[in-house]
């Protein structure tokens, strides 16, 4: 395992950043940014807890976990199971996950029977100790109640980009749900940044896409850009983080550069 050293002072003990990665697009890196960042997270000593919230599971098979419904985060939305007896280690230190199964598709219909249907996911983390110094969620690749919940139970919301022809058209779209649900639900709610993935810096469109976002969302972007990489798309198959996997690839220096950059844009208040 490849050691990282990223500095940030004594934490306070109470002190949780829950991130959502959403998108609706499917195929952005999505729940490769989830499990990459969340295992250098961990690397890094911060305890680090990842749900995930896809009924596909990708995160949790891509960190080498059997899906099993006796752990999967539908039991707790559903009222089923405590939320601690959920949370799974994983084979990083300091990362955990609450897992997903198939069932969660049902979750889609069953939770719009529910009052206060939004906010299921947020009771859920807030019944869990509070010794997570992040929590990072794993957003379903669409709008509907699922993504709704992640972002209604966030602080903030990384958007995977993908450098690619539609990449604006699908960003507007997420960015006016997330305006909605500051308006609705969760006021306090903030971008955390829009990070491009699967960058190809030797084509003239992936080019384009960066200089055409960056004219439009002058900030919240991310400097640390995600190259195209063939070992980070290997890794999920062999159930590992791509630090684990490789960690002298380019993908996994990438992915180390965002956690690092993640924790220093938060010092001040890991620091207090």
């Amino acid at each position: 395992m490849l050691p990282i050293k990223i500095t940030a002072g004594t934490l306070h003990p109470k002190l949780k950043f829950t991130i959502a990665i959403s998108n609706q697009k499917g195929g952005v890196g999505k729940t490769t940014t989830s499990i990459n960042l969340g295992a250098c997270l961990a690397m890094s000593g911060m305890k680090t807890l990842i749900i995930d919230l896809d009924p596909q599971a990708n995160a949790t098979s891509g960190l080498g976990l059997h899906i099993d419904s006796e752990y999967s985060i539908y039991r707790a939305l559903m009222g089923e199971g405590a939320s601690n007896g959920i949370i799974r280690s994983t084979a990083v230190d300091n990362l955990q996950i609450i897992s997903s199964d198939i069932n969660l598709i049902g979750a889609e219909i069953e939770l719009l029977s529910m009052d206060n249907r939004e906010f299921m996911l947020k009771k859920v983390i807030e019944s869990i100790p509070d010794d997570f110094d992040f929590v990072i969620i794993d957003c379903p690749p669409s709008l509907g109640v699922l993504t709704v919940n992640g972002l209604t139970a966030a602080n903030s919301v990384i958007i995977p980009l993908q450098t690619e022809y539609y990449a604006l058209e699908g960003l507007k779209q997420l960015m006016d749900t997330i305006e909605r649900i500051r308006g609705s639900y969760n006021p306090s709610l903030e971008i955390e940044g829009v990070l491009f993935t699967m960058y190809d810096g030797r084509t003239t469109l992936s080019n384009q896409v960066v200089q055409e976002v960056r004219s439009h969302y002058k900030s919240n972007i991310f400097k640390t850009v995600i190259p195209r990489n063939i070992r980070v798309s290997e890794a999920p198959s062999h159930g590992l983080p791509i630090t684990m996997y490789d960690a002298k690839s380019k993908g996994a220096d990438a992915y180390i550069d965002l956690a690092r950059e993640l924790i220093t844009k938060h010092r001040d208040i890991l620091e207090k």
